[in-house]
C-alpha cells in the first residue's frame, strides 16, 4: 500500500470513527467502501475490527444508558444472521450483495424521511437484528437497519444501547468471518496499523457530541445512511 493510499484510508477510518462514537453507527459505511478502493482483501475484515475497537470504548462511556431488554432481543436476531452472512462471504460474489444491502438502506432511508420510524419492540428488534448480522459480517455495514429501529432515541441511549449490540454482534461476526476464512495474517496486521486512527477518531468524537441534539442526531444518522447506501452502489458500478 502506497504512502498516499495509506493516508486516504487513515483519514477514512478517523473520521469513520468519530461519526461511529457520535451517533452509534458509520464505521462500515464511511470507511468499508474507501478501504475497498484501496485494498479489497482487507473487507470486511478489518473494518469489522476496527469497528469493534471503537464500540467498545463507546460501550464503556456510555454504559449507563444501555438499553439492555433490547440489546437482548436485537441480538437474539444478530445470531442466525451472522450464520448467514459468514456463509455469504465464503460462497456468494461481493457485487451481488453489497448491491442488495444498498437497496435495502435506501429503502429505509426513504420510509424513514416519509415518516416511518418502528418503535423498537421486540419483533422489530429481532428483524434488525437479524438484517445487521447478515449485512454486517458480509459487508461490514450493519449499523443502518438498527439506526432505523433506535433512531429517535437520545444521544447517550443511542450510543450506548448501538454500543452494546455491535460490541456483542461485531465479536460474533470475527468468529464467523474467522471460520469462513476473511480474517488472517495480513487483515490483523493492517488492522494493528490503523487503530490509533480509530482511538483519534473516538476522541474526536467527545467534541461532535457536544453540538449534536437530537434532532440533528436523527437527520445525521438517516443521511449517513442515503450517503453510505449511494457510495457502495458507486463502488460496485465502477
Amino acid at each position: 500500500m502506497s504512502i498516499p493510499a495509506f493516508t486516504l484510508v487513515v483519514v477514512a477510518v478517523l473520521l469513520a470513527a468519530c461519526l461511529q462514537a457520535s451517533i452509534g453507527f458509520g464505521m462500515g459505511m464511511l470507511a468499508a467502501p474507501v478501504v475497498a478502493l484501496v485494498d479489497p482483501t482487507l473487507v470486511p475484515g478489518v473494518i469489522v475490527l476496527l469497528g469493534t475497537l471503537v464500540t467498545l470504548l463507546v460501550t464503556v462511556r456510555e454504559r449507563a444508558s444501555i438499553d439492555l431488554r433490547g440489546t437482548g432481543w436485537a441480538l437474539a436476531g444478530r445470531v442466525p444472521g451472522t450464520v448467514v452472512g459468514s456463509v455469504l462471504v465464503a460462497f456468494l460474489p461481493e457485487r451481488g450483495l453489497a448491491l442488495m444491502l444498498a437497496g435495502v438502506v435506501l429503502l429505509g432511508v426513504v420510509l424513514t424521511s416519509l415518516g416511518w420510524a418502528p418503535e423498537p419492540r421486540r419483533p422489530a428488534l429481532v428483524v434488525a437484528g437479524a438484517a445487521s448480522g447478515v449485512f454486517g459480517t458480509a459487508t461490514a455495514i450493519g449499523g443502518p437497519p438498527m439506526a432505523l429501529v433506535w433512531q429517535r432515541s437520545s444521544g447517550a441511549r443511542l450510543r450506548g444501547t448501538m454500543g452494546g449490540f455491535f460490541l456483542v454482534g461485531s465479536g460474533l461476526s470475527v468468529v464467523g468471518l474467522t471460520l469462513a476464512g476473511a480474517i488472517d495474517a495480513h487483515v490483523l496486521t493492517r488492522t494493528a496499523w490503523l487503530a490509533p486512527a480509530v482511538v483519534a477518531g473516538y476522541v474526536l468524537s467527545r467534541l461532535v457530541n457536544r453540538v449534536l441534539d437530537r434532532r440533528r442526531l436523527r437527520l445525521t444518522a438517516i443521511a449517513v445512511s442515503a450517503l453510505g447506501a449511494v457510495v457502495l452502489i458507486a463502488q460496485q458500478l465502477v
